[in-house]
């Protein structure tokens, strides 16, 4: 695989990390912290976008330095949530969410894996540099997921 389509493949994997942060600090907005730590996550995730662009225009690819990260279905995700907490399943929803979550951020982490794999092979210390900043962030966001999904899966499932 080349390094420019490993470039949009990391590109368009964080921007779907981003909108799914985004969906999930809507829809889980009456809790607190939920919604903040999501919203702070994808602003990781906006970051990530603004610098692979930079990145990219080394390799003459164009790619959208700030895409929109605001889920077209914000407005409805948020009144998702308001009728959700009114009613006993939130708990299970949220767990489906952050399994959901979880499983896109693992895969924004191989991205970055394999852009660091052919960064170190073709010698390209800058790319090789943003892997080594954006990364370690992403695998904070899958950590971050994961933690959640340990802690509410046993109380959730059990009742």
């Amino acid at each position: 695989m080349k390094l420019d389509l490993v470039l949009r493949q990391v590109h368009r994997s964080e921007h779907t990390l981003a909108l799914a942060l985004s969906a999930l600090a809507a829809r889980h907005k009456a809790d607190h912290e939920i919604h903040h730590v999501a919203l702070d996550l994808a602003d990781w995730s906006q970051d990530h976008l603004r610098r692979l662009a930079a990145a990219g225009t080394r390799y003459g690819i164009d790619l959208n330095p700030d895409p929109s990260t605001e889920a077209l279905t914000t407005p409805v995700q948020e009144e998702l949530g308001e009728l959700l907490g009114r009613r006993p399943e939130p708990a299970l929803i949220l767990l489906m969410d952050l399994r959901h979550l979880h499983r896109v951020t693992a895969g924004v982490s191989l991205d970055w894996e394999l852009l660091a794999q052919g960064s170190q092979a073709t010698k390209d210390k800058d790319l090789l540099a943003l892997t080594q900043r954006c990364h370690p962030q992403t695998l904070r966001q899958l950590r971050w997921s994961n933690t959640l999904l340990k802690v509410l899966a046993p109380q959730t499932l059990a009742t």
